[in-house]
């Protein structure tokens, strides 16, 4: 696998490819990498000639008093297991090559309504960061497709919009949720959680499971929603939200909508977890 922080070394790499025909998929991450991660690159040798990842840690999706400055870096490990699953090429950029005149000049590309809901009530300016960094990366790799994983369900809403919305040829593909064996999904900040911590952890995972099955039961969303706050605080979580709504547009659902998804985040110890599960009724 290559590596390179370097924009001109990229597309030359990328034009390479696409003269001899040859089709491109697209992972980018923050690095700190986990079985999540690996699964999206695996099935992005599946669907592609070349797989391409990146590692940035986007500074513009961090509010303040984020963990911009503690977040994990583990660039050795991060690589050798990009290696071994199958990407060959690794895009490294700095805020500094991403962004050359500095976040207050940099241009933003906004989705709006979808981004400020939810996480973006919560996290003011997340998802405009969002949308600007994948929206540059698409525009330097150039991908066929592009794999994110359902765990940030929203953020898959997120671009998927802004793909459509700006016309930008790439397929987005949506992959499952990895988790653990006790149901806790797979997250860069679960490494945050203490021993005990993780213990409480999967509560979430089954308090959103107890919600959806309550409202196919019968259960009006809002009694259901608000017996899974209670729920999620006498687990010993702080919930930020937990909501229900329409899988297809993240809107407050309506009596026709049968395809739903729960979405929840809740803080534990210094971590922010977030879950969700789609749903039919």
């Amino acid at each position: 696998m290559i590596t390179s922080a370097n924009i001109a070394d990229l597309r030359a790499r990328v034009k390479a490819w696409r003269q001899r025909g040859e089709t491109i998929a697209f992972v980018p991450t923050m690095g700190n990498l986990h079985q999540g991660h690996i699964t999206l690159i695996k099935e992005a040798v599946k669907r592609a000639d070349h797989v391409v990842a990146s590692i940035f840690v986007n500074p513009l999706q961090f509010g303040q008093g984020e963990d911009l400055d503690a977040y994990p870096r583990t660039l050795e490990a991060d690589q050798q297991a990009l290696s071994e699953a199958g990407c060959e090429l690794l895009f490294t950029p700095t805020p500094g090559i991403m962004y050359p005149k500095g976040l207050s000049e940099q241009t933003y590309v906004e989705v709006p309504g979808i981004s400020d809901e939810l996480c973006g009530q919560t996290r003011p300016g997340h998802f405009r960061g969002v949308a600007t960094v994948v929206c540059k990366l698409f525009n330097l790799v150039q991908p066929d497709i592009a794999l994110f994983g359902k765990k940030d369900f929203q953020q898959l809403l997120v671009i998927r919009t802004m793909v459509e919305d700006l016309s930008i040829p790439v397929e987005i593909v949506g992959v499952d949720t990895v988790r653990e064996s006790t149901g806790l999904a797979l997250s860069s900040r679960n490494g945050y959680l203490t021993a005990d911590e993780k213990q409480l952890a999967p509560s979430l995972k089954h308090t959103l499971d107890k919600l959806a099955a309550d409202i196919q039961a019968g259960s009006s969303v809002q009694t259901a929603t608000e017996a899974a706050l209670m729920q999620l605080e006498r687990c010993g979580l702080q919930p930020d939200y937990i909501a229900v709504r329409s899988a297809r547009t993240l809107a407050e659902p309506t009596d026709e909508d049968a395809q739903l998804v729960i979405l929840a985040a809740a803080y534990l110890g210094k971590a922010r977890l977030i879950d969700n599960l789609e749903f039919s009724r």
